[in-house]
């Protein structure tokens, strides 16, 4: 299991209370500052995700931890009829909000505030469920992972886009530094908590990923599990099944 990093390191509150109270702060600067800090290759990444979930036809989706919507609004791609993107944080929410009524995706799209952990839908309801960049923060790893299991229908499509480690020289080295030294700068210049994106960059070093996090997929039941790292292992896609 991954070791706990908290945004705020408060020993007196959760790391979910923490995390909600971190992506309420940073939420009206965090799509412009995101599409800064990975050169706008992120959203190549989703809509890698979109095209694995169009594959399978979806009627519902639900993308968790969805932020401020952006995969839920490109998942609207897919012809689903009802998406539903879940978050913690009210703040991102309401940005999200913003931007589904301003594409005129409300028919389709609802945002919901709620806990990953704790998912207020019936067991086999959704055909495919994504989750980007969501994983790292949630309090408890394999706890989030089952609800997802829970909810997802029977040959329903599991997405995760998280980000990764690159294994390889010399791209592991320019990661580490880039996501040590700079992002935090970057962070700090642009952002008014200074501690938000010093946590980003050390969740996501100490988060398991690769064939670790593909053993704790399948540990909680997904099978056919497959992970597809992304420009040179920077973020990596993870594909399964129920």
């Amino acid at each position: 299991m991954s070791e706990k990093v908290t945004p705020y390191n408060d020993k007196t509150r959760s790391k979910k209370e923490q995390v909600t109270e971190m992506f309420d702060t940073i939420s009206k600067n965090y799509d412009g500052l995101n599409r800064v800090i990975s050169f706008g290759i992120d959203i190549k990444w989703r809509n890698r995700v979109v095209k694995l979930v169009s594959k399978t036809n979806p009627e519902r989706i639900l993308d968790v931890a969805t932020g401020t919507g952006d995969l839920a609004i490109n998942l609207a791609k897919t012809g689903a009829s009802e998406i539903i993107g879940l978050d913690i944080s009210a703040g991102m929410l309401d940005v999200g909000k913003s931007k589904i009524k301003t594409k005129k995706l409300d028919p389709i799209i609802t945002m919901v505030q709620g806990d990953s952990e704790n998912l207020l839908y019936d067991e086999n309801y959704f055909d495919a469920i994504t989750v980007a960049f969501g994983v790292r923060n949630f309090e408890n790893l394999e706890k989030g992972l089952s609800e997802i299991y829970r909810v997802l229908k029977p040959g329903g499509i599991f997405i995760i886009l998280e980000t990764s480690v690159p294994t390889k020289t010399p791209f592991r080295q320019g990661y580490t530094f880039y996501s040590t030294k700079i992002l935090p700068v970057i962070g700090r210049l642009f952002s008014k908590d200074r501690s938000a994106y010093s946590y980003l960059s050390e969740s996501a070093a100490v988060f398991p990923y690769g064939e670790a996090l593909n053993n704790i997929l399948k540990k909680i039941g997904f099978i056919e599990v497959e992970d597809k790292p992304q420009t040179f292992g920077v973020a990596t896609i993870y594909k399964a099944t129920k």
